[in-house]
């Protein structure tokens, strides 16, 4: 079967490692890639960070690859992700043999929700100086995102830790903890909790002892991030965006305009991504074809100067390719 893949560069290194990705994922599976713009350059050009071309390309494909934007990322990523029906936020932060990580031990992924809390949008001035911003939560998506963070752990084989900050947010985030754990416990899952502060000095500390963290939606984005200096950098973090029938596969590590053009962005994070993005349309044998070659050439080089080698974009690209 033929799945089509929306392809969206983006800006800066986006350039650069989304047709790496597309290499990667055109020698193990049958797509059919449709290109669209969107982004800080085409918001120069057009008027529009994010044109009508582009959201019909993403509504009549399987699922989207995206690299990265810039100022524009309000006015692209989080309505990509609506229009993707993008419920569950899924970020893997894991150390690789042969990637100089602060905490080799790290195996965590992060399923945030990724719909409400303070991401919602709903900001508002009411006198000069004094600002809003209205924080959503809802039993509705906080279940559907513990029924996702349980299934995925128990198919994965991973514990669960459910983090909230319902000591001080005793109602938005008491609905976050009160629904996830529900879910939790008609299903007979184990599971922890924990203060999102007091975990983020356990994950630094011992993140070997965790390993789903179901988070609200901005904690589950510091979180990850905070992760990400565990095992080698953001450079190395995919991300799904996932929906009930598409989804949308992004790096985690932004557009990097101080590496742009150079041709040594790592490619690694969206070749992973990829690997996601296979998987998720139910190409499993692809997905894992991909994640082992990025694995074999994360733990025996070359390596891009973020990782402390000096090879090219386009050399990771050819390892990766060799070895599939």
């Amino acid at each position: 079967m033929t799945h089509t893949v929306a392809v969206i560069e983006g800006d800066g290194i986006g350039h650069e490692v989304v047709p790496a990705a597309r290499q990667v994922l055109d020698a193990v599976a049958d797509l059919r890639f449709e290109e669209a713009r969107a982004g800080d350059a085409v918001r120069e050009e057009t008027g529009e960070a994010l044109p009508d071309e582009a959201v019909a390309t993403v509504e009549r494909a399987d699922a989207v690859l995206f690299g990265a934007v810039g100022e524009t990322s309000a006015d692209v990523v989080l309505p990509l992700r609506r229009i993707v029906g993008s419920f569950a936020n899924v970020r893997p932060a894991r150390a690789y043999p042969g990637v100089d990580a602060i905490a080799p031990e790290t195996d965590l992924v992060f399923i945030r929700e990724n719909t409400e809390g303070v991401y919602s949008g709903i900001e508002n001035e009411i006198v000069d100086g004094v600002t809003t911003l209205t924080r959503v939560i809802t039993d509705e998506a906080s279940r559907a995102i513990g029924e996702f963070g349980f299934e995925y752990a128990a198919e994965h084989g991973y514990d669960v830790t459910v983090t909230h900050k319902s000591n001080v947010m005793r109602v938005t985030d008491g609905q976050f903890l009160e629904s996830v754990t529900a879910v939790g416990d008609e299903h007979g899952y184990d599971y922890d909790t924990a203060l999102i502060d007091a975990l983020a000095m356990h994950l630094v500390l011992r993140p070997e002892e965790y390993g789903v963290v179901i988070c609200p939606n901005l904690a589950g984005d510091v979180l990850s991030d905070l992760a990400a200096g565990l095992v080698g950098g953001l450079g190395l973090l995919p991300s799904a965006n996932v929906g009930a029938e598409t989804g949308l596969f992004e790096p985690v590590h932004g557009c990097a305009p101080d590496i742009a053009g150079q041709g040594i962005a790592n490619p690694a994070a969206t070749m992973l991504s990829g690997a996601l993005l296979l998987e998720f349309l139910g190409e499993e044998a692809a997905g894992e074809r991909v994640r082992t070659a990025v694995e074999s050439v994360l733990a025996e080089g070359p390596y891009t100067p973020d990782l402390g080698g000096d090879a090219s974009t386009a050399d990771v690209t050819e390892a990766v390719l060799d070895r599939l």
